[in-house]
């Protein structure tokens, strides 16, 4: 399958002045083509050292600051904006009831015409779980919670009435071989890695033969990686990646540049 080259921008809230801030920095990315636009699905900010291995190494000190909840903003987001498609870089399973999560999705969808991408993974940011009273749990259990939850959302939307204006592309994020990649082979129309490219390599021809044997094709699940610079992502490129997120926040203003180079570079390829 061939697909297109494809720019995301997730576009933090964390640290924010206002909503007003959020929203215009959305509408911008929006006016300039971006292909897809997400938000996260955190309660509060996390503040991180480092990504190291495609896991999030956190600072010492994780300070309150303005923040917004995703999904709400996700329905502002399909009446606001009119070609990107819209997402979270990915909504945390154990904080909502899966059925519920996927009426929400199905209910975005029909907000945006048909552009929602439904972004899962099992979670891991402790302080989202814990002040708002969720059990953190161990990463075996909040794993088992993710496999039950996509097999209830896949159920919910197939019965919804409505359906989703479309069949709603499932992304998952994840590089663990043992209970993420068998995820994303059984279920996500979208993979969402950070590695290195040799790793990366390594972990795509395994999805690929993980899909086989739930009867798919590995080269149904689009690639996604992070954006680093263009010589990177012509690695990547070449290595089947066709989606490069990139990433907005409050901290330089929401500053275009960035993702003004990975579009020129997506124009360019």
């Amino acid at each position: 399958m061939t697909r297109p080259l494809r720019v995301a921008v997730q576009i933090q809230p964390g640290g924010t002045p206002d909503y007003r801030t959020w929203r215009n920095a959305v509408l911008a990315a929006d006016d300039l083509g971006v292909d897809v636009i997400f938000g996260y699905d955190h309660f509060h900010r996390p503040a991180m050292e480092a990504i190291v291995g495609g896991k999030p190494i956190l600072a010492e000190d994780q300070p309150d600051v303005s923040n917004f909840e995703g999904w709400t903003a996700l329905a502002s987001w399909g009446e606001i904006t009119s070609h990107a498609e819209i997402g979270l870089l990915v909504t945390g399973v154990g904080y909502r009831n899966a059925d519920l999560l996927a009426d929400m999705a199905r209910t975005v969808d029909h907000i945006s015409g048909g552009r929602l991408i439904l972004g899962l993974g099992a979670g891991w940011y402790e302080k989202d779980y814990t002040t708002y009273g969720y059990e953190f749990g161990t990463a075996g259990s909040r794993f088992d919670l993710f496999d039950e939850s996509l097999e209830r959302i896949e159920r919910r939307l197939a019965a919804l009435v409505p359906p989703p204006v479309r069949k709603l592309p499932i992304l998952i994020g994840g590089t663990g071989p043992k209970r993420a990649l068998p995820a994303i082979a059984r279920h996500a129309d979208i993979w969402h890695a950070f590695q290195d490219i040799e790793a990366y390599r390594r972990s795509s021809d395994l999805v690929d033969e993980l899909a086989a044997s739930f009867s798919r094709r590995g080269s149904d699940i689009e690639r996604s990686t992070l954006w680093v610079d263009d010589p990177s992502a012509d690695a990547f490129r070449d290595a089947g990646v066709t989606l490069f997120q990139t990433e907005l926040t409050s901290d330089d203003g929401y500053d275009l540049t960035s993702l003004k180079q990975v579009l020129r570079w997506r124009d360019n390829g």
